[in-house]
């Protein structure tokens, strides 16, 4: 019974003192609280953003403020040399890495017959390749350093849904769950997990840009738990980086508030 018991209180499980993290997509939104999660867990973070974005700064600090070093740079995810260039850049600072997290994105609502290739290959860029580059620069390294890691990967709840407008974005967000499916099992051998976080109906500067009243209105009726927030996210994020979830690989873990589980209706008592 004392075996048991002493397996089950494990706090350090969840800790990540001593780990090296990085994350794409870190000055804004959901990116920026993973960031600051992870580092909140004890990790060093180093980020990339979009050149012009600005907020890097931010970032940085609130990651300082918490005791860990940080690294913020600037580039574009869909560019596989900048992805390259950040893993290159986090291995001559801290000797290399141990959790990878691929967040950058950005979002187009578009009819399908309004699209135009520029939309379609504009979009994928940094939400389906800039995930391709960020996955071959990780494992290429976890590998190389033969310790095992974590890589995790932001899909959404738009996937198991259909959301008019969203082909593209969805279509990438698919394609990350496949991608981590995959990597998981051809990875796993190395002791190197690959799993994603789909996040629902998160209040984030992404989302404002599409979300209307009416939408807001629609998804405070539709989940469960209401709107989230960024920090509901990062702090999955942190779960699964850590080694409280070291027998899990492969898994595409809702985060969603019960979105996508209501069916509801507003059937009529009987």
């Amino acid at each position: 019974m004392e075996d048991v018991q002493a397996r089950l209180a494990r706090p350090e499980a969840f800790s990540l003192a001593g780990r090296r993290a990085v994350v794409t997509g870190a000055t804004r939104g959901i990116g920026a609280a993973i960031a600051v999660a992870l580092a909140g867990a004890g990790a060093d973070v180093a980020g990339i953003g979009y050149p012009g974005d600005g907020a890097s700064g931010e970032t940085e600090q609130a990651v300082r403020e918490l005791g860990r070093d940080c690294l913020m740079l600037e580039g574009d995810v869909g560019q596989s040399a900048q992805v390259d260039a950040l893993a290159a850049s986090v291995v001559e600072r801290w000797g290399g890495f141990d959790i990878w997290v691929n967040n950058a994105a950005r979002m187009l609502v578009k009819p399908i017959v309004e699209m135009t290739d520029e939309d379609w290959h504009g979009l994928l860029a940094s939400n389906l390749h800039g995930y391709f580059h960020g996955c071959r620069a990780a494992a290429r390294q976890l590998v190389a350093q033969g310790q095992g890691g974590r890589i995790v990967n932001i899909s959404s709840a738009a996937f198991p849904l259909a959301i008019s407008g969203l082909s593209a974005y969805t279509a990438a967000k698919g394609a990350i769950v496949a991608l981590t499916r995959v990597l998981a099992v051809e990875l796993g051998p190395h002791r190197i997990t690959v799993n994603a976080v789909a996040p629902g109906a998160i209040d984030t500067p992404l989302n404002a840009i599409a979300w209307t009243q009416e939408v807001r209105r629609n998804y405070m009726t539709r989940v469960p738990l209401g709107i989230g927030q960024p920090q509901d996210i990062a702090d999955a994020v942190v779960f699964v980086a850590s080694d409280a979830s070291r027998y899990m690989t492969g898994h595409d873990l809702a985060v969603d508030g019960g979105l996508t589980i209501n069916g509801s209706v507003g059937h009529a008592a009987t």
